[in-house]
C-alpha cells in the first residue's frame, strides 16, 4: 500500500513539473499540422480597386456611360473617365468654383485611364466625345458668316490701306501731311477689323508649341483627348529633344500663358487645358521616369484610373446604346458646350452652407491621410495635396451638368459635393495603385527587394539577422529598416513570423524568424 501511494505521489509531482513547463502544449504543437498558406497578394496590390461610381454622375450622363460600357463590353471606368474629360472640355476655362475666401478652382481636369490593347478604347472615346465634335461644328456654323464678313471687310481695308500708303509715298509739298494721315488712318482701320477665330475644342496628336498657340487662339482653353498616350513622349522631348511641360503645368493650374510669335506677344490670363487619355498600362510606369514629369508636378495633376480588364469575359452580342439615351447625352453635352463657349469672364460657382460644411470635414480627413509616416497618402503628397482641389473641380462639373440652363444662378448643393467626394475616393484608390506601379512607395520598393532575394535564394525560413547580412548595405543600412518591408510582406501573405522561442538564459534576444510561403522556395517564381 505504501508503495502504491509512493508511485501516485511521484506521478503527481511529475505531472506538476510538466504542467509548469507547458509540456502538453509543446507536445501538441509538435504533432500539430503546419497552418495552411493562403494565396499571397501581388506586391503593390492594395486589394480590389473600386469600380467607377457611375451613380455620382447626373442621370443623363450616368445612363449613357452605363449603356456605352454595356455595348462595348468595357469597364464602367473607361466611359466614366472619358465622360468627365468631355464635361471638362465643355466647361473648362468658362467656370470656376469659389471654394472659400480667395481659393478658387477652375473646372478643367487631367484624366488618364490605363487599359491593355484590344480593350476597345477608341470605340468608347468616339461614343463619349462625338457630341463635342457636333458642338464644334454648330459653333462654326454660327460664327461662319461673321468670319466671312470680317475677312471680306479686312481684304477691302487692306486694299485701301495699300493705296493710301502708295499715295503717301509719292505725295509732295502741302499734300504730303494729309496723304500720310490718310495712310495711317487706313492702316488703323485694317488693325481694327478682327476676324473671328474658327472654334476648336479638341486636339489629339499635337506638340506643346502648337497646343499653346491653339489655346491662345481659342481664348484660353483647349482639350487634348486621345485613345493613345503619345502626348507623353512628345512632352518628354521626342521631337524637340527637350522636355516641354510648361503649357500642361500652367494649363492645369489656370496660370497666365504668354506666347511670343510672328513679332508679337499674345497673352492668356488664365489658361485652361483639359487632358483625357486612354493608354496602355505600361505607360503608367514609364512616365515616372520621364524627365521632370514628377519633379515639376505633372504626375500630381493627373486623375488615374486602372480598371481591371474584362477581355476574354465579354458578351458577344450585347445590346446597343438605346437611341433615346444617346440622343439625350448628345443634346445635353452640346447644349452645355455651346452655352459656356461665349463666357469671357468665367462663371463663378459657390457652395451652399451645407456643402461647405461637408467639404470642410473632407479636408480634415485628407490632412490626416497626408501625415508622413501614419497617413496612407504620405508618400504621394504631390498628388494628394491637390486631391481636395480636384474634388471641387469635379463638384463644379457635376453642378454644371445637372443644371445646364443656369448653374451659375444657384449654389452647389451638399449632394453634389458628396458625389464629387465619391469620385475623389475612387481616384485616390487608383492613384495609390498607379504610384505603386511607378515605384513611389519606398516601403513597397523595399519589400520588392526582400521578395526578390527570397525568390532568388528559395529560402524556406530566415531570420532578420540573416536577411540583413545577405541584402545589400546600400539598400538597408540598419536592420531596423527591414521592419516596414517585412510587415508589408507579412500582410500580403508572403511570409509569416514565427513565435519567439523562450529565453533560456542571459544574452541578447534571438533574431525574429519568418517562414516563407512555399510558392517562393518550391517554384522560385
Amino acid at each position: 500500500m505504501t508503495t502504491l501511494n509512493g508511485h501516485a505521489s511521484t506521478r503527481r509531482a511529475a505531472d506538476a513539473i510538466l504542467a509548469d513547463v507547458g509540456a502538453a502544449n509543446a507536445l501538441a504543437e509538435l504533432h500539430q499540422q503546419p497552418p495552411v498558406w493562403e494565396t499571397p497578394a501581388p506586391l503593390g496590390q492594395r486589394g480590389e480597386l473600386p469600380s467607377f461610381p457611375v451613380h455620382a454622375l447626373p442621370s443623363w450622363m450616368a445612363e449613357h456611360v452605363s449603356a456605352v460600357a454595356e455595348e462595348t463590353q468595357t469597364p464602367l471606368d473607361l466611359a466614366g473617365c472619358v465622360g468627365l474629360a468631355a464635361l471638362s472640355t465643355a466647361a473648362g476655362g468658362r467656370a470656376v468654383v469659389n471654394v472659400r475666401g480667395s481659393w478658387t478652382e477652375p473646372v478643367n481636369l487631367f484624366v488618364l485611364v490605363a487599359m491593355p490593347p484590344g480593350s476597345r478604347k477608341s470605340a468608347v472615346f468616339r461614343a463619349m466625345t462625338t457630341p463635342l465634335l457636333h458642338a464644334e461644328k454648330a459653333l462654326l456654323d454660327r460664327i461662319g458668316p461673321q468670319i466671312t464678313e470680317a475677312e471680306v471687310a479686312r481684304r477691302l481695308a487692306v486694299d485701301v490701306a495699300e493705296k493710301a500708303a502708295r499715295a503717301a509715298g509719292t505725295a509732295r509739298g502741302e499734300a504730303a501731311p494729309e496723304a500720310i494721315a490718310e495712310a495711317q488712318s487706313a492702316a488703323l482701320a485694317v488693325e481694327s477689323i478682327k476676324v473671328p477665330v474658327k472654334p476648336r475644342l479638341l486636339a489629339d496628336d499635337i506638340t506643346p508649341e502648337t497646343a499653346a498657340s491653339l489655346l491662345v487662339e481659342q481664348g484660353g482653353r483647349l482639350a487634348v483627348l486621345s485613345a493613345e498616350g503619345g502626348i507623353f513622349a512628345t512632352l518628354a522631348g521626342r521631337y524637340s529633344g527637350t522636355p516641354n511641360l510648361d503649357l500642361f503645368l500652367k494649363g492645369h493650374a489656370g496660370d497666365a500663358l504668354i506666347i511670343d510669335r510672328r513679332g508679337r506677344t499674345e497673352r492668356v490670363d488664365h489658361a485652361a487645358l483639359t487632358m483625357g487619355l486612354a493608354v496602355q498600362p505600361e505607360i503608367v510606369a514609364d512616365i515616372a521616369g520621364m524627365p521632370g514629369f514628377r519633379g515639376k508636378g505633372l504626375l500630381g495633376r493627373i486623375l488615374y484610373s486602372l480598371p481591371k480588364s474584362n477581355v476574354g469575359y465579354r458578351r458577344i452580342d450585347p445590346p446597343p446604346v438605346p437611341e433615346d439615351v444617346a440622343t439625350r447625352y448628345d443634346t445635353n453635352l452640346q447644349q452645355l458646350t455651346i452655352a459656356m463657349h461665349d463666357w469671357d469672364d468665367p462663371a463663378r460657382l459657390v457652395l451652399s452652407t451645407k456643402a461647405a460644411e461637408i467639404f470642410t470635414e473632407q479636408r480634415r480627413r485628407t490632412e490626416i491621410r497626408l501625415r508622413p509616416h501614419s497617413g496612407d497618402l504620405g508618400h504621394i503628397t504631390d498628388w494628394a495635396g491637390k486631391f481636395d482641389g480636384a474634388v471641387m473641380r469635379m463638384a463644379g462639373l457635376l453642378h454644371l451638368a445637372a443644371h445646364i440652363d443656369g448653374a451659375w444662378r444657384r449654389p452647389i448643393e451638399a449632394d453634389t459635393v458628396s458625389a464629387a467626394i465619391a469620385l475623389g475616393e475612387y481616384f485616390t484608390a487608383h492613384a495609390l495603385a498607379a504610384f505603386d506601379a511607378m515605384g513611389a512607395d519606398p516601403d513597397l520598393e523595399a519589400a520588392r527587394t526582400v521578395h526578390a532575394w527570397l525568390q532568388r535564394t528559395r529560402t524556406a525560413r530566415f531570420t532578420v539577422r540573416e536577411a540583413f547580412t545577405a541584402l545589400p548595405r546600400s539598400r538597408f543600412r540598419k536592420a531596423t529598416e527591414l521592419e516596414a518591408p517585412l510587415d508589408l510582406l507579412e500582410q500580403l501573405g508572403w511570409i509569416r513570423r514565427e513565435p519567439e522561442p523562450p529565453r533560456t538564459g542571459p544574452g541578447r534576444r534571438p533574431s525574429p524568424a519568418y517562414a516563407v510561403h512555399p510558392h517562393l522556395y518550391q517554384h522560385g517564381s
